[in-house]
This record gives structure tokens, C-alpha cells and sequence, in this order.
């Protein structure tokens, strides 16, 4: 949990990841076309990223940990709720609240 919640502290947007998921590959791009330069950690090509996975779950409290994302050291959520923000108009000043954009 620590090197989760460490990560998420250190960058404005931090997007958990596999790199075989579709969905975090949506989410992903979501937040590219925005404008954000998102850290993003792929859990399968990191060595503690099975660790990580068990903390997510922990954390949101379900099996299928990703995609996660953070913004500005606060769990956001998943891709329903990353949409929901988004489709309401909320995900932008979300972001520019978290200094990942400055327009």
C-alpha cells in the first residue's frame, strides 16, 4: 500500500495499469488527448506490481483493480467513474486543480 499511495503523492496524475487491458489502454488515451502527461505504472512489468495489486484492491475494494487513477494524491477511481467526471464537464477542472493542466 505504501508504494501505491507513495506514487500517487509524487504526481499529479498517476494511472495503475496492465498492459493487456483495453480499458486501461482508454483510459490512457483519455487523458493523453486532454493535454495530460499522466505517470503510469504498468503493474505486469513491475516488480513489485503484484504487491501494488493486492494494495488497489484492497483500496477499491474489488477484484479487477484496474485501471486506477489518482489525481493530485487522491483515488479517483475506475473507468466508470473517470467517465462519469468526464461526461459531467468535472474532469478538466479536476485536473487543473491538480497542476496536470494549465489551460
Amino acid at each position: 500500500m505504501e508504494t501505491v499511495m507513495r506514487l500517487a503523492s509524487e504526481h499529479a496524475v498517476v494511472i495503475y495499469s496492465l498492459t493487456s487491458c483495453c480499458m486501461c489502454h482508454t483510459i490512457k488515451r483519455l487523458f493523453l488527448e486532454l493535454g495530460v502527461n499522466p505517470s503510469i505504472c504498468e503493474l505486469d512489468e513491475n516488480p513489485k506490481g503484484k504487491e501494488m495489486e493486492r494494495a488497489l484492491v484492497q483500496l477499491l475494494g474489488r477484484r479487477t483493480p484496474v485501471p486506477v487513477v489518482f489525481i493530485g494524491g487522491k483515488l479517483v477511481g475506475s473507468t466508470d467513474r473517470i467517465m462519469s467526471l468526464h461526461l459531467a464537464g468535472s474532469l478538466v477542472p479536476l485536473l487543473r486543480n491538480a497542476g496536470a493542466l494549465w489551460l
